[in-house]
Order: C-alpha cells, then structure tokens, then sequence
C-alpha cells in the first residue's frame, strides 16, 4: 500500500508471523534489537547475534546490569512457552523447568503470566 491508497477498514489483516512470535528482542537504551530472519538458527546464535548488534548500537555508551536485562527477556517467553506445551499444567511446567512449583508461580506473576 502506498500513501496515496486509502486504507480499507475492512481489509483483512495480515496473520502473525509465527517468526515473530519467537524471536528474542533485547532492549536497551532505546533500542529494540532482534535477530535476522534465520528463524531456523540454534537460541545460543540468536541470542549472540542480537547481543552484537546491541553493542554495535551503543555506540561507546555504557551498559549496566546487562545480565538482568537479557534474563529478564527470555524468562518471559521461556516461561510461557513452557505453560503453553503443558497445556497450563504447572507442576507439569515446573518440573520441565526444574523449578519449584511455588518458583514458578512467583515466577508466572512476576512475569503477568498468571
């Protein structure tokens, strides 16, 4: 659609790309930084091809508690994930997880997953 088309109200919108779904985004400094569309590519690669480019945005601005920051990205989506396959059975989840059931339910809640 160009700028001179008029939007159609009643146009189906696209449907979610399950890609997108999946893709780990770190933010920071303003930055949301995600992978390329090699969706097929191991999490260790994803996670350290999105942290190079993090880095190359900063452009000699410092980071701190950049730990905190990527855990707290993929403690979410891991965790819903993981909910998602045991149908929303937690113990089922915590055990997967190796976590404690009442772990996991802080977890959940701390995440707005519950």
């Amino acid at each position: 659609m160009t700028s001179s088309q008029p939007l159609d109200q009643n146009a189906a919108l696209p449907e979610p790309d399950a890609r997108a779904s999946r893709e780990l985004t770190l933010r920071g400094e303003g930055v949301v930084l995600r992978p390329g569309p090699q969706d097929d590519r191991p999490l260790r690669e994803a996670v350290e091809a999105s942290l190079s480019r993090y880095f190359d945005h900063l452009d000699g601005s410092s980071v701190t508690d950049l730990y905190a920051m990527v855990m707290a990205e993929v403690e979410a989506p891991l965790l819903a994930s993981v909910l998602d396959h045991t149908q929303g059975n937690q113990t089922r989840a915590a055990e997967m997880l190796g976590l404690n059931r009442g772990t996991l339910r802080k977890k959940l809640k701390h995440h707005g997953l519950i």
